[in-house]
């Protein structure tokens, strides 16, 4: 009986140890899986880009593009040898009426048609250039001469001027002038500067209409000697076409 008493107690022990050690052995796995996932969890999360990130990308991309189209249409379409040329034309064209005087950069009317000009807009052109005044006979005269010459020299690369020195006079009465006598080219009145800048260029009888005054403005912008005198129509042809060398 004490035998079966002691062999039955010690089965008792046994299964007591063995249901411990069976609930000690399954306690660490799971710690183990609890801390691998809190440990993998944040790994998983993608956090979502901020507005602010989101518009540099933005911009950053599209920079990267304008710059991109930019380079593409340069090389798409290059300048052709024409554009280039034009271009050269024009930066010495501006270069040319930068160099020239100031009394030929001053703006003008046009009376006869109201047009604005200057006496520098006349590139590789010759002009003829007569002061005058309305009132002043001796310049009837002369620009009737003047006339002539015009007509003979049609079709030349020539531009006439008449600038009226009456500073104070309208362009309307200086038109009618001008149409009444037949006179068909550029009439206009200076400014009180350019008449000063003229009398500095070319003397104080720039401003004496009865003198009859004119010179001639070569194609390079350079001008001759100012030259006095009633001339006949020969006479100013003959000196416009020295001064075209």
């Amino acid at each position: 009986m004490r035998k079966t008493a002691y062999l039955a107690l010690a089965i008792i022990v046994l299964f007591l140890f063995s249901g411990c050690s069976a609930s000690q052995s399954q306690e660490p796995p799971d710690t183990e899986v609890a801390a691998a996932e809190t440990v993998i969890q944040p790994e998983n999360i993608q956090s979502e880009p901020t507005n602010e990130s989101m518009s540099e990308s933005e911009e950053q991309s599209g920079e990267v593009a304008g710059e991109a189209e930019t380079s593409e249409e340069m090389m798409a379409d290059p300048p052709t040898e024409a554009e280039e040329m034009n271009d050269a034309e024009t930066l010495e064209s501006e270069t040319m009426a930068t160099d020239r005087p100031a009394w030929q950069q001053i703006a003008l009317t046009n009376a006869r048609t109201g047009e604005t000009f200057t006496l520098a807009d006349f590139e590789d052109q010759t002009i003829f250039v007569e002061p005058m005044a309305t009132w002043c006979s001796n310049c009837r005269r002369q620009l009737g001469n003047v006339r002539d010459a015009k007509q003979q020299l049609a079709g030349e690369d020539v531009v006439f001027v008449a600038l009226s020195v009456e500073t104070n006079i309208d362009d309307a009465t200086l038109a009618s002038y001008a149409n009444g006598e037949g006179f068909d080219w550029l009439f206009a009145v200076v400014t009180p500067e350019m008449l000063g800048l003229l009398a500095d260029e070319f003397g104080r009888s720039i401003a004496n209409p009865p003198a009859t005054p004119h010179f001639i403005i070569r194609a390079d912008g350079s001008n001759t000697d100012l030259v006095t005198g009633i001339e006949s129509s020969d006479q100013i042809i003959a000196q416009i076409i020295a001064a075209q060398g």
